[in-house]
């Protein structure tokens, strides 16, 4: 189709200067990256490079999300070959949100990082790695393509991977194995159903899916979206695909599992947000007795896992795996209120298991051990440690005023509001995993600090240093506030989930909303 053809709107979108800071994050991580591995034996420069990098990352999606919320989603393609054609990039209320506060957690746990590095780590390429897989999560809540949101999961995984690695032990070895095996089998399925996807369609640019799909055969649309729901719920660790993170994320040093688990199923559950609520709401409907079962599975089964796990860090995954069912349950009740709890229970995650695996990083290296049964104790020689985990597992179980309890309680009022079984179900799900969790979390605090016996007295393992507190105090404060204060994030996923029950201001932001399929 020739430009001269084409709606105002759309030429006027493609070609806005201000368009082009969406992406610019992804542009300065890459090269950021790059930069990184040529400066790599420089002891001390990587650090603060990446912390530059990562900071004018934060400034650009910053100023990204304030213009998205004064004047709706933005969208911009490269080259001018628009849509649907082109590499497109569009970004609304939830992607430039998520987006930030990606960014957010990887600068904190930069700092934490940081004090954990000794010299003779200096040239592993890490902090190169880290601003890869910060690309990768970027791209991924900010691409306005099918096709280029495998890309960015690639990007992602192939930089994951290296960061489980780094160091060379034979338990990461172990989890990288296990970690890569199912996380390439899942981008295969995506892969897949992308194929599937383009033949029914002719098109992966997600506005023009928007207009298209409900021309295609229903029952092929619904086999595609199967496709996708088990891609994503792999990638999301959501049960019963889900045995891979915590047989993975307990391998790596601290800051690695606390990057993963804030960052990384959090995009795999965005992606299956915006899928099956934005981009294809007919065959939601149709899976909605299997997202359901999902949800209902993985509240429950997560928790209980917890319980039966002595490994701290391996405990702490399920708590990740709570959570994705928690967002499940928002997807399987699509209305404003819903989605709003599912994409306010995204923030809560990403900040609040980002938080409790650095806590166990600064556990481990207190007592020397990574199992809870040969803890006990450290209340006597670290009680600010001691309040931190209990501030976040109480969080993690959705006590108020804490940040947990809001989209826990937006997510119950959706239930109660759908008024029939699958609302009621999803409520005492809800409700069980959060006295679950409560539990679980509990028993986790009393063996680890309360608890007599293994090491009241002696001598610190290691004492973590003051660049570790303030990390983890940092982003614990940041949780706090938030959850005492509520009304900005409250407003931000109102906005975020308008768009996406309403999709009608994302097509607009490339003009498809003018023509006709």
């Amino acid at each position: 189709m020739a430009a001269e053809n084409l709606p105002s709107a759309m030429i006027e979108t493609v070609t806005h200067a201000a368009a082009w800071v969406i992406v610019l994050p992804m542009a300065l991580c890459l090269m950021g990256a790059a930069l990184l591995l040529i400066v790599r034996k420089y002891s001390g420069l990587g650090f603060m490079l990446a912390l530059t990098v990562v900071a004018g990352i934060i400034s650009c999606e910053t100023s990204l999300l304030l213009q998205v919320m004064e004047s709706g989603p933005v969208g911009m393609t490269m080259g001018k070959w628009l849509p649907p054609f082109g590499i497109s990039f569009t970004a609304d209320v939830f992607g430039a949100s998520f987006a930030l506060t990606a960014a957010v957690v990887t600068l904190i746990v930069l700092l934490y990082a940081e004090a954990d590095r000794p010299a003779s780590l200096a040239g592993d390429g890490f902090y190169a790695l880290v601003l890869l897989l910060l690309a990768g999560v970027t791209g991924s809540f900010l691409t306005g393509d099918l096709f280029n949101l495998y890309v960015w999961f690639e990007l992602m995984l192939i930089a994951s991977f290296g960061l489980i690695v780094i160091g060379g032990r034979p338990v990461q070895l172990d989890g990288a194995i296990k970690y890569g095996f199912l996380n390439f089998l899942a981008t295969t399925i995506f892969l897949l159903s992308l194929g599937l996807l383009y033949g029914l369609l002719g098109t992966l640019n997600m506005a023009d899916i928007l207009r298209v799909a409900s021309l295609a055969n229903p029952a092929a649309m619904v086999g595609v979206a199967a496709l996708m729901l088990l891609a994503f719920g792999m990638k999301a660790a959501a049960f019963p695909v889900n045995a891979w993170l915590p047989a993975s994320y307990h391998a790596s040093p601290a800051a690695v599992s606390a990057l993963m688990a804030g960052l990384l199923t959090k995009v795999g559950i965005y992606a299956l947000l915006r899928t099956l609520v934005i981009l294809l709401p007919t065959t939601r409907d149709a899976l909605e007795p299997v997202l359901v079962l999902v949800a209902v599975a993985t509240l429950v089964a997560a928790p209980l896992g917890t319980i039966a796990e002595t490994n701290l860090r391996r405990a702490i995954g399920f708590l990740v795996i709570g959570g994705i069912g928690a967002v499940l349950a928002g997807i399987a009740m699509p209305s404003l209120t819903g989605v709003s709890g599912a994409g306010m229970y995204i923030f809560h995650a990403m900040l609040t298991m980002t938080a409790l695996y650095l806590v166990a990083g600064l556990i481990e290296k207190q007592t020397g051990e990574t199992d809870s049964r040969h803890m006990g104790g450290l209340y006597a020689s670290s009680a600010p440690l001691s309040i931190l985990f209990l501030v976040l597992i109480l969080g993690t179980a959705g006590v108020p005023p804490l940040l947990g309890f809001w989209p826990k309680l937006l997510l119950i009022q959706a239930g109660l509001a759908e008024g029939d079984a699958v609302g009621g179900l999803l409520v005492v799900a809800l409700l069980t995993n959060a006295v679950l969790t409560m539990i679980a979390g509990s028993r986790l605090w009393t063996h680890i600090f309360w608890r007599a016996g293994f090491i009241p007295d002696a001598p610190l393992a290691e004492a973590p240093g003051r660049l570790h507190y303030l990390a983890t105090g940092l982003l614990t404060l940041l949780i706090v506030a938030a959850g005492l204060w509520p009304n900005p994030l409250f407003e931000v996923v109102r906005i975020g989930a308008g768009d996406m029950v309403n999709p009608a201001r994302y097509t607009a932001a490339f003009g498809l909303a003018e023509l006709t399929p």
